[in-house]
């Protein structure tokens, strides 16, 4: 079920909401866990029994992590948890890759398995695995109630695309929240502004690229107006996501982590990530970076704590060649921004142009289905194979859509929240929301181009 559906707008979060606040406090989290795996379900009616046992038994190995005896004990349990977890996730989502590339490389040929991959597999893993971690190092005590524990791993709002809500973030709002009129009115004006930037912006510029991928005339301009739109349409799609999940999780008292703060402003690769999908570069810094050793070791097992990290950021995203090297292309611009210290001194116009140019490459070689379709984009991008600089489809589908991309671009900078913000609270507020959620709604009868991007990985 999307965020972005006739049927969860207008039946599925209404009924979840009346239904809350009319229960007594010890009964919300049983309901939004009932709902949650109902949620979960109506995409995946088999696989919801693989977050069940998931739920299972990684409560288990908290309460066994928090009850070893010794540190040896501990440990141990630890490790059971990250077998157990991570060797379901690489089942799942690597194991097709693995037999494909054995195959590819001994000359064998061993059947692939047919294995469904779950949606969220990768969002409600790590989460967990922050919970079993974060017990094991004495961050949190394990989590006793057996309710609170799957409300909190199969939460519906963040439970698909994120953002990754770690065990910390929300311990004591699983025991004690409350939800005033302020988280009401915030929660919902989140919702509907990321609701926006998904059906009416992320959505538009899906189909700008699903266009180009059809075409038969491709030019060099229109190479380059498909990376500046597969950029625009991923930050609005997942941002949009984030947005929503933020302002449900605001409705039912939890107050989930911030995930995208206007990355497109960056002059930094590394700033960017500091600013793009928050909680899975701040997952990676603090469950691998830092015990591998950080930048607290020598030169060469630096460069290989970065190498390792950007290595599983790319696969993270997905079972594929392209992933991998498009981890392994931020590795190696970060390497360049750290070892290079004199690039802080180029004017900040040119920085900011440079990490521009190396965000739109990447998500071109981010969104290829294969290698050689992205070095077929990317060196279209470039003027080689002979391809034109323009043609007459260019033209028209530029036309067509310059509206929404001049849109995107302006909405991906922060100037039109400060605009916003002079407005916070007044009568005009709930005027411009009830406009949105109807030009939203409209777009959604229509019947147009809606998947979320993140639900693969």
């Amino acid at each position: 079920m999307l965020f972005s559906s006739i049927e969860f707008l207008f039946y599925f979060l209404p009924a979840v909401v009346l239904v809350y606040f009319c229960l007594p406090v010890r009964g919300r989290n049983l309901w939004l866990l009932m709902v949650s795996l109902f949620f979960y379900a109506w995409g995946e009616p088999r696989l919801v029994v693989l977050m069940v046992i998931s739920i299972l038994i990684h409560y288990g190995w908290g309460l066994a992590i928090g009850a070893g005896k010794t540190q040896r004990m501990r440990r141990l349990f630890l490790i059971g948890s990250l077998v157990t977890g991570l060797g379901m996730l690489g089942y799942y989502k690597y194991a097709v890759f693995a037999v494909e590339n054995v195959n590819a490389l001994f000359g064998t040929a061993f059947p692939l398995p047919k294995i469904a991959l779950p949606i969220g597999i990768s969002f409600y893993t790590f989460q967990i695995l922050s919970y079993t971690i974060d017990v094991y190092r004495g961050r949190v005590e394990p989590q006793k109630n057996l309710i609170d524990f799957g409300c909190y791993v199969s939460l519906f709002p963040q439970l698909i695309a994120g953002p990754i809500v770690r065990y910390v973030d929300v311990d004591r709002e699983l025991k004690n929240r409350k939800t005033g009129m302020e988280d009401l009115r915030l929660g919902l004006r989140r919702f509907l502004m990321g609701l926006g930037k998904k059906v009416l912006i992320a959505n538009q510029l899906g189909a700008f690229v699903a266009v180009f991928r059809d075409s038969g005339e491709k030019s060099v301009l229109f190479y380059w107006l498909y990376a500046l739109a597969f950029s625009l349409h991923i930050y609005f799609d997942f941002s949009g996501y984030s947005d929503m999940a933020i302002g449900l999780g605001r409705i039912f008292g939890f107050h989930f982590p911030e995930n995208f703060d206007y990355p497109y402003i960056s002059k930094s690769v590394q700033e960017f990530w500091r600013r793009w999908h928050m909680t899975l570069g701040g997952w990676f810094r603090d469950y691998l970076y830092i015990p591998l050793g950080g930048s607290r070791v020598s030169r060469i097992k630096w460069l290989r704590n970065v190498l390792f990290v950007w290595l599983f950021t790319g696969l993270w995203h997905g079972a594929a060649w392209n992933f991998v090297l498009w981890g392994l292309m931020f590795a190696g611009l970060l390497l360049l921004e750290k070892l290079v210290p004199g690039l802080q001194k180029i004017p900040g116009v040119f920085r900011h142009g440079y990490v521009l140019l190396a965000v739109a490459v990447s998500f071109v070689l981010f969104n290829a289905t294969s290698l050689s379709q992205a070095a077929q984009d990317i060196g279209g991008m470039f003027g080689l194979g002979h391809v034109p600089l323009v043609t007459q489809e260019t033209l028209y589908y530029l036309r067509s859509y310059a509206v929404v991309m001049v849109l995107a671009i302006v909405g991906s900078l922060p100037y039109v929240k400060q605009w916003a913000l002079r407005y916070d609270g007044k009568w005009i507020e709930p005027v411009v929301m009830a406009c949105l959620l109807l030009l939203c709604t409209a777009s959604l009868v229509d019947g147009s181009f809606n998947p979320f991007l993140y639900f693969r990985f």
